[in-house]
């Protein structure tokens, strides 16, 4: 029997593939549901509200667990975080399928909750750590381009089997369950890369902490992180219904593209921004953000789909972008031994700014109708995203 030896450099490399993956399938769990939600509701007849509140308590959960655990694997290390991370995500993604109550939806978003708040830190951590040496910068990209990728598959996917396949509920969550069960047994093949130092209980008490180092940058970049991923709150949430509402279409797949567009065009924006400064990226991204946003805005108030769409994808460049630039900002200020810790910090901001919206939207879409929540929604992001522009353009530069 012969065993097979990987040197040390090709197992580096074959983990900074596992990450990647795993990255992308963490984030396409999340927007698979997403062209499930309209006829999920029309199944169980339950309200707008509902939704949001399904979609909300992911966040919540989400939240908390960053704040409890999200720099956990700074002390025991990567691996063991990412494997218990990937069984909870097989466990909700099973929960997901077999569920056929509310009850059941919302236990099932919280344990998937739980299992993103120890991925996420854990993730993007890792990605940092494995980054191949001859292509420096490459972890910033890969941190920000994989999960929008991932967001976008997830979306597109789901609204393909929905409209081709006889069991698109089984076929998605069963898949979603069986990939994460499978990366969990992988993660145990990755190089160690976490310095595991003292302090786990202390680690494990509700908090968010930043180096010193990070904490400036942080701060002066946090208003278009907000923005940014408020955007994905609103899409992930209120999406599908705003297509089906608003613009009269049914079609699951046209539901799930809209995602895919502000995710996918977000990605390649990323890719593309590559070579400008991190505060080039920012200008860029709050921009295209606050006018994309504005002029979506338009579409939905006079019902002109294509006018939507068009702005849609100067949205999701705005939105990718000033994910991107937040991220090259702070990665290269951030110490070894805190990065899980860091993450955790920035994960909380946009998980924050991903589901406390789309509570308050939740709740006044059924006084107000869609249209007038999501006018006033995006008018509140494009105002934000603006102000954190001017912040970036007059303020300190990074």
């Amino acid at each position: 029997m012969t065993t097979i030896v990987m040197s040390p450099k090709a197992r580096e490399r074959a983990g900074f593939a596992i990450v990647l993956t795993g990255s992308a399938l963490m984030m396409a769990s999340a927007s698979a549901p997403s062209p499930f939600y309209p006829l999920l509701q029309q199944q169980l007849g339950f309200s707008s509200l509902v939704v949001s509140e399904i979609f909300a308590i992911y966040a919540i959960a989400l939240l908390a667990t960053l704040l409890v655990a999200g720099s956990i694997s700074d002390h025991v290390g990567r691996r063991p975080v990412l494997s218990m991370g990937f069984v909870l995500l097989a466990v909700s993604a099973a929960g997901f399928e077999l569920s056929g109550s509310v009850p059941a939806l919302l236990l099932a978003r919280v344990v998937q909750g739980v299992a993103c708040g120890l991925l996420l830190s854990t993730l993007s951590a890792a990605i940092t750590d494995l980054e191949p040496p001859e292509f420096k910068g490459i972890a910033a990209i890969c941190n920000s381009v994989i999960p929008l990728v991932g967001l976008a598959l997830g979306a597109l996917v789901s609204g393909f089997a929905m409209e081709h396949l006889t069991e698109p509920k089984f076929v998605i969550f069963t898949g979603i369950a069986m990939a994460s069960l499978v990366l969990a047994l992988a993660t145990w093949g990755l190089p160690e890369t976490s310095p595991r130092h003292e302090g786990l209980l202390q680690a494990l008490k509700p908090r968010v902490g930043l180096p010193i180092e990070v904490r400036g940058t942080f701060w002066r970049g946090a208003p278009a992180l907000f923005a940014g991923w408020a955007t994905g709150g609103l899409y992930l949430s209120l999406g599908a219904l705003i297509i089906s509402r608003v613009f009269g279409i049914q079609n699951v797949i046209v539901q799930g593209f809209v995602v895919a567009l502000l995710a996918g065009v977000g990605a390649l924006a990323c890719f593309i921004a590559r070579n400008y400064s991190s505060r080039e990226v920012m200008l860029f991204g709050t921009a295209a953000l606050s006018m994309g946003t504005f002029a979506t805005l338009f579409g939905i108030q006079y019902e002109n789909l294509v006018l939507y769409l068009i702005a849609l994808a100067i949205v999701g460049a705005g939105f990718g972008t000033c994910f991107y630039g937040f991220i090259r900002s702070i990665i290269p200020l951030v110490p070894e031994d805190v990065r899980g810790e860091t993450f955790a910090a920035l994960f909380c901001i946009s998980y924050l700014a991903f589901g406390l919206p789309v509570v308050i939207a939740g709740l006044l879409v059924p006084v107000f109708g869609i249209k007038v929540v999501v006018i006033c929604y995006g008018s509140l992001i494009a105002s934000l995203a603006a102000l954190a522009g001017l912040m970036r353009k007059f303020g300190r530069a990074d």
